[in-house]
């Protein structure tokens, strides 16, 4: 009968102490990377299976975090959250976490979520995303304890919770400065409806930019819901003015390329930047202002882990830059 393999079994294959072992396992990001590739390496060889109950036992954790799919929209920007979470489950991965997905159509049908998930798994906190004023799912854990971070700011209270964002007023500013440096000075913006903490974030740094600038934002704006025919239909109306912007800024590819279209039907092409850099604005060519996804992922592990081995320690908020990408469009 073959001789069990235990962690002292991979210690003595690797060289290295049964607690360096452990770290890997539990704290792979305290280990450096030529001891931990070791380990890794005679973990492999030997087919070395950590007991997760045993694991439970010893440290009170369950190592399960969990984390929610939004609902399919148009295949574009639904694109943004694939590759967060891609990166999520990656980095929880090496901090020796397992990742949980679930569906909800709305706040409170997500809170119910919380609920049976909690009942059901001995889960070790949430990563939350599409943050908003007002937003229940918060309240609702840190009123029972449950360790959280979110993707998105807390709108209404900076200092509520952990949280990790990308600065969307920053990454519009970027666009609308280029646009002002090549010579433009009737820069239109097709956002979403006032209210959306994200929404809203970006359109400031549009109409920021303009401001100081010298340039009178009224007129320039139109709103309506996420979505390329919503963008034609807006930029239509916005190039059918007798002093028509001559170049447009989004709050998302989705409207950038539905402006993009109206752009290039209605008359001499102008230039149109989008937000959320997604691969369907890359094939395209078209400008985009990119999320650093990976990164806001790996910081959002780091402050769940950090919560949850300190629970009253306080964590300072990540507010990470976005980038221009610039293609023919702009």
């Amino acid at each position: 009968m073959a001789e069990k393999v235990t962690i002292a079994t991979v210690a003595r294959h690797a060289q290295v102490s049964r607690q360096t072992v452990s770290n890997v396992l539990n704290a792979p990001h305290i280990v450096r990377e030529e001891t931990r590739q070791r380990v890794q390496e005679a973990i492999a060889a030997l087919g070395y299976r950590a007991s997760q109950a045993a694991r439970q036992m010893r440290t009170g954790r369950s190592r399960l975090i969990a984390v929610r799919i939004e609902p399919t929209r148009d295949g574009i920007n639904g694109s943004v959250l694939d590759r967060f979470l891609h990166g999520l489950t990656e980095t929880a991965e090496a901090a020796g976490y397992r990742t949980m997905l679930y569906t909800a159509t709305d706040r409170q049908r997500e809170i119910a979520t919380y609920d049976d998930l909690l009942g059901a798994y001995d889960l070790d906190g949430f990563v939350l995303t599409a943050t908003d004023h007002g937003d229940p799912r918060t309240a609702w854990l840190a009123d029972r304890g449950v360790p959280f971070v979110t993707f998105g700011r807390p709108w209404d209270d900076l200092d509520a919770h952990c949280w990790v964002d990308v600065d969307g007023a920053a990454g519009t500013a970027a666009a609308t400065a280029h646009l002002l440096a090549a010579g433009h000075r009737r820069i239109g913006w097709i956002g979403w409806p006032a209210g959306s903490g994200v929404g809203d974030d970006r359109r400031a740094g549009w109409h920021r930019t303009l401001r100081a600038a010298g340039v009178d934002p009224s007129g320039l704006h139109r709103e309506t819901v996420d979505g390329i025919a919503e963008g034609e239909r807006c930029a239509r109306e916005l190039l059918a003015d007798p002093a028509p912007p001559t170049a447009l800024v989004c709050a998302s590819d989705s409207l950038a390329l539905g402006a993009l279209q109206a752009a290039r039907t209605t008359g001499p092409a102008i230039p149109v930047i989008g937000f959320d850099d997604t691969p369907v604005a890359a094939a395209l060519g078209l400008t985009s202002v990119g999320q650093p996804l990976g990164d806001a992922a790996a910081r959002c592990v780091d402050l769940l882990t950090a919560v949850l081995d300190e629970p009253r320690r306080g964590l300072a908020p990540v507010l990470l830059q976005p980038a221009l990408v610039l293609r023919r469009t702009a």
